[in-house]
């Protein structure tokens, strides 16, 4: 082959994006030579632009990387976001392992440059951003059922609707509470790649447009998540939100967003309608069975169910902690969900939900950014996929 033909074949693929891909994922050479069935020593000649891969090892690769196969025609290596500095408030013992931290730090830097990207595609259709209500704000010192029923009535989230739910209905609950976060200016992105990492959920309240990042726990878990993370946002304070233990429940933020939480999804009004007063002093232990029953009327998880009875004094928190929180534990971290949408848009709408992805879109049927720009957007690898995703999604 001559120098001319050479160079030709080589002019697709960008050997230095392919080079800082690996890099920025973390990855050694050794790493991605094994993903593709190949040496080192030939990938390391691929990053130098003496041979090239095919492209189904690069497309591999770029999987591996967790970039955009596109992203390798790229001219240069793109300009991406460090993650900001935001308090981790998980507490386990190998929570600070450098490859968790790694791969928690490309979780964040994903979510802010989703929510860099959403306010440029902002800026593209000519339109404002939709801003999360002013008036609910707060401090620690307030308090938090109080500030539970307020959210309520301001993002018109009714405890009836959510009661008089069908058991099969309930399961809609996170969409419903993610819908109503992004009409009124929540970014809100979903990952299973937190439950790996033990994490729950992510908050980074910046504003305009603070993002809320949730794994794929269950559907009452994730309710419980979601809601967690909205008293974040309501704070004013980002973090990492861990598993529940007795140092967690004495970290004042944590402890308070918990409290906001349980308070949302059981309001202390309801809870009395339908349990009675509580005792003169906390019951050493409640059974299963009347758990569930309770838990069952609100169309939350026992684990929930039993948060808000400590916190409102109905049962010893000894019982929780001593007791049903291991059960509980085990139960949660052998949850697996098969709930993977078989439609290849409807993946989309899982992981970057209809705010981001309709702004995608709408930008790209304006002609507002090109084919390419919008499959670089979306991360996806292929824009042959964006019609399909467009027709899903309704946008003309």
């Amino acid at each position: 082959m001559n120098a001319t033909s050479e160079k030709q074949t080589v002019a697709w693929l960008n050997p230095d994006v392919l080079r800082w891909a690996r890099e920025w994922s973390g990855h050694s050479l050794e790493e991605a030579a094994k993903r593709v069935g190949k040496s080192a020593d030939q990938v390391g000649e691929w990053e130098l632009g003496k041979s090239l891969p095919t492209v189904r090892q690069a497309r591999l690769l770029a999987e591996f990387y967790g970039r955009p196969f596109l992203e390798f025609f790229l001219p240069a290596p793109p300009e991406l976001l460090e993650p900001s500095a935001i308090p981790d408030y998980r507490v386990h013992a190998d929570h600070d392992r450098s490859e968790d931290r790694r791969k928690l730090d490309l979780i964040q830097q994903w979510a802010e440059t989703q929510r860099v990207n959403a306010l440029d595609l902002y800026q593209e259709i000519g339109e404002e951003p939709p801003s999360f209500p002013l008036e609910l704000r707060a401090t620690l010192q307030n308090d938090p059922g109080k500030i539970a029923a307020r959210t309520r009535e301001i993002l018109n989230l009714s405890i009836q609707d959510q009661i008089s739910m069908t058991k099969a209905a309930s399961l809609t609950l996170p969409a419903i509470l993610r819908r109503q976060y992004e009409s009124n200016g929540i970014l809100v992105l979903r990952t299973p790649d937190l439950k790996p990492l033990r994490v729950r959920g992510i908050c980074i309240a910046e504003f305009p447009l603070p993002v809320i990042v949730y794994s794929t726990e269950s559907p009452t878990a994730q309710a419980f998540t979601l809601v967690h993370e909205l008293a974040h946002v309501i704070l004013r304070q980002s973090g990492v939100t861990g598993p529940r233990s007795r140092a967690y429940d004495r970290q004042p933020v944590e402890r308070w967003c918990d409290q906001f939480a349980a308070a949302f999804l059981m309001p202390f009004d309801q809870v009395v309608a339908f349990i009675g007063k509580k005792p003169a002093a906390p019951l050493a232990s409640i059974q299963d069975d009347e758990l569930a029953r309770f838990a069952e009327i609100f169309r939350v998880s026992p684990h929930a169910m039993l948060i808000r009875l400590v916190h409102l004094g109905y049962v010893r928190a000894s019982f929780y902690w001593d007791i049903k929180k291991p059960e509980f534990d085990r139960i949660e971290s052998n949850y697996q969900s098969f709930a993977r949408a078989s439609y290849y848009a409807s993946r989309f709408r899982s992981s970057l939900g209809d705010l981001y992805t309709r702004l995608v879109l709408e930008a790209w049927s304006a002609d507002r950014i090109t084919n390419h720009s919008a499959a670089q957007y979306m991360g996806i690898k292929d824009f042959v996929h964006l019609e399909a995703i467009r027709d899903h999604f309704g946008v003309s």
